[in-house]
C-alpha cells in the first residue's frame, strides 16, 4: 500500500480549512470530503474527492447519510499493526484514512434561534460527524481526530516533521478533546430535549453530572496567590453571563473578580430601571438607582464612598459618556454593563488597570441548576431566580403601606437576596443606606448596617433575608426611624415581630420567601 495518505475533511465551521487541505496536499495527501465543504475546497482550485466517489454509494434522505459506509469506517478503523486489518482492506479494494477533522452541525447555535421550529432544531443532530470523530479517536494509534480549526497548524506540523513520539502525543490529546466534544454536544441535546424547565424548583435532579466544561481561562492565583486557579465556561450557559461576557479593556480576569462579578451582575439583572452596583469581596456595599446609569451609578457611590475604592461595578444599561466620566473618576478593578458607547469606552481604556466587560443585552435568567463545590462532592440545586412581587406578599401590619412604600420595600428585598447571610438591608427611595452582611446573628446584621448607614436611616426600608427569631431587629428600626420593614416570615415569634411594629407605628410585610445566600 504505497498509495499516498488520505484525509477526510467535513466541516460546519469551514475557518482556516482551505489552507488545512492546501497544506495537507503539499504533504502528499489525497483529500476527501463532503457536500459544502468539498465545494469550497473545489473552488478554491484544490483537488477534492467526493465521499460518494470513495463509497460508491451516493448520499441519500437529503444528505442525512452520506459516510456511514465500511469505504469510510473501515479506512478510519482500521489497525495498521494488524496484518489482518490490512488484508481486510487490501481484499475489499478500500484504503486507510489517516486524518479526520470533522466538526459537527451547530445544534445549540440553532436551538438558541428566536422562532427556531421542531423540526429546523433536530436537523441540526449530527449523525456522522460524531460517528466519524469518535472513529478516529478511537483509532488515534494510527489517525488524527480533529475537531477544533486551532489544532490544524499543528498537525500540519507534526505530520511534515514526522517526530513519532511528539505525534503520538498530538494524536492522544486530540482524541481526549473529540470526545469531550461529543460528550458536550450531546449534553446540549439532551437538555433540549428535557425542556427549559428542567431543573427549576420541584423538578428532581439529575442522576447524575456530566460537566464537560470546556477551560476558558487559565487564572494567575485563587484566591490567594499561593492557590492555582482557572476559569471553566459551561457551553449551554444562557447569556447574559460572564462566560459570555467580551473583555474590552484590561488585564486577565482574577478569581476574586469572577466571584464578585457574578455578584454584580446578578443583582443589576434584577432590576429593570437603570440600576447600578458597586461590590467588595462578593458583597454589594453600595446600590443605586436613577433615570439614568449616570445617576444610578452617583447613588451607588454615595451609599459606600470608601468602600467603593477598588470595587467591582456592574451597570444594567449601556456606559454613555457620562456615566464613564464618573466611573473614571476613582479607582475600580472591573466595570462590567450591556455595552459602552465608543467615547465612553475611549476614555475608560486611558485607564490602565480597569477591566472592563461587555456582558450584552441584560435579560432575566432562565431557571437551571447551579452548583458549589465541597471536598469529595459537588452540590447541587436549581437557581434563586426571579423576584416574587407585592402580589405574592402579605401586609401584617396595621398600617399599610402606600405605592411609595412599595417600591421601597421591593428595591430592599431585591438587593438583600444578593447579601451574604444574615443580611440586614437599609434603602432610601434611590440608593442604599446601610448593609449589614455575613453576621452570625440577625440583630448584629442589623446593627452593623445601621452603623453603616451611619444612624441616617429615618424614613427608609429594611430588608431582612431571612426571618426574625426575635422582635429586636424590629425594635431597632423603629427606634432608627425606618418606615417599613420586610422579610420572609415563618419564625415562632412572628406575632411579637407584628405587635412592635403596630406599636411603633411601622409597616410590616413579610414575603414567604426566604433569600439565604452563603
Amino acid at each position: 500500500m504505497g498509495e499516498a495518505r488520505r484525509a477526510l475533511l467535513s466541516v460546519s465551521d469551514k475557518t482556516g480549512i482551505v489552507a488545512f487541505a492546501r497544506g495537507l496536499i503539499g504533504l502528499g495527501f489525497e483529500i476527501i470530503s463532503t457536500g459544502g465543504t468539498q465545494r469550497q475546497l473545489q473552488e478554491a482550485g484544490l483537488r477534492v474527492r467526493a465521499v460518494s466517489e470513495v463509497s460508491g454509494a451516493p448520499e441519500i434522505l437529503g444528505g442525512r447519510v452520506k459516510t456511514l459506509h465500511p469505504a469510510i469506517f473501515g479506512g478510519i478503523l482500521a489497525q495498521r499493526h494488524r496484518g489482518e486489518d490490512l488484508a481486510t482492506l487490501e481484499d475489499l479494494g478500500l484504503r486507510p484514512i489517516d486524518v479526520v477533522a470533522v466538526n459537527l452541525y451547530p445544534f445549540a447555535a440553532m436551538a438558541a434561534r428566536p422562532g427556531a421550529t421542531d423540526a429546523e432544531i433536530i436537523e441540526q443532530i449530527d449523525i456522522g460527524g460524531p460517528s466519524l470523530l469518535r472513529a478516529a479517536a478511537k483509532n488515534h494509534r494510527d489517525v488524527y481526530a480533529i475537531v477544533d480549526p486551532e489544532d490544524y497548524d499543528q498537525v500540519l506540523q507534526t505530520l511534515g516533521e514526522g517526530r513519532e513520539a511528539e505525534s503520538r502525543r498530538l494524536r492522544r490529546r486530540l482524541a481526549a478533546k473529540v470526545f469531550l466534544h461529543t460528550q458536550t454536544y450531546d449534553r446540549a441535546i439532551a437538555a433540549w430535549l428535557a425542556g427549559p424547565e428542567a431543573g427549576a424548583v420541584g423538578e428532581e435532579m439529575p442522576a447524575e453530572l456530566g460537566l464537560d466544561w470546556p477551560l476558558r481561562e487559565r487564572l494567575r492565583y485563587g484566591e490567594n496567590p499561593h492557590q492555582r486557579a482557572a476559569f471553566y465556561a459551561d457551553p449551554l450557559a444562557e447569556p447574559p453571563t460572564l462566560a459570555h461576557g467580551r473583555r474590552l479593556h484590561g488585564k486577565e480576569m482574577s478569581y476574586n473578580n469572577y466571584l464578585d462579578g457574578e455578584t454584580a451582575l446578578g443583582l443589576v439583572l434584577d432590576f429593570e430601571e437603570p440600576c447600578a452596583v458597586i461590590v467588595k469581596h462578593a458583597n454589594p456595599c453600595g446600590v443605586g438607582r436613577g433615570e439614568t446609569p449616570a445617576e444610578a451609578f452617583g447613588e451607588a457611590l454615595a451609599a459606600d464612598p470608601v468602600s467603593a475604592f477598588g470595587g467591582i461595578v456592574g451597570l444594567n444599561r449601556r456606559v454613555d459618556l457620562p456615566t464613564a466620566q464618573a466611573l473614571s473618576a476613582i479607582f475600580l478593578e472591573l466595570v462590567l454593563a450591556s455595552g459602552f458607547e465608543p467615547e465612553a469606552l475611549a476614555l475608560l481604556q486611558k485607564k490602565k488597570n480597569v477591566r472592563l466587560i461587555d456582558v450584552g443585552p441584560m435579560r432575566p435568567r432562565a431557571p437551571g441548576l447551579e452548583y458549589r463545590s465541597i471536598a469529595g462532592g459537588l452540590l447541587v440545586q436549581s437557581a434563586d431566580v426571579g423576584v416574587p412581587g407585592r402580589d405574592d406578599w402579605k401586609v401584617l401590619s396595621r398600617v399599610p403601606p402606600e405605592a411609595a412604600d412599595w417600591d421601597g420595600l421591593a428595591f430592599a428585598w431585591k438587593v438583600v437576596r444578593w447579601v451574604k447571610s444574615n443580611a440586614i438591608v437599609y434603602v432610601n427611595r434611590t440608593r442604599t443606606l446601610g448593609i449589614g452582611a455575613g453576621q452570625m446573628s440577625r440583630i448584629d446584621a442589623a446593627r452593623f448596617g445601621l452603623e453603616k448607614a451611619g444612624g441616617n436611616v429615618a424614613g427608609g426600608w429594611l430588608a431582612s433575608d431571612g426571618f426574625f427569631p426575635f422582635r429586636d431587629v424590629v425594635d431597632l428600626a423603629a427606634r432608627a426611624g425606618v418606615r417599613g420593614v420586610i422579610q420572609p416570615g415563618g419564625s415562632l415569634r412572628d406575632a411579637e415581630s407584628v405587635a412592635a411594629a403596630d406599636e411603633a407605628g411601622l409597616i410590616l410585610v413579610i414575603t414567604g420567601r426566604r433569600r439565604f445566600r452563603h
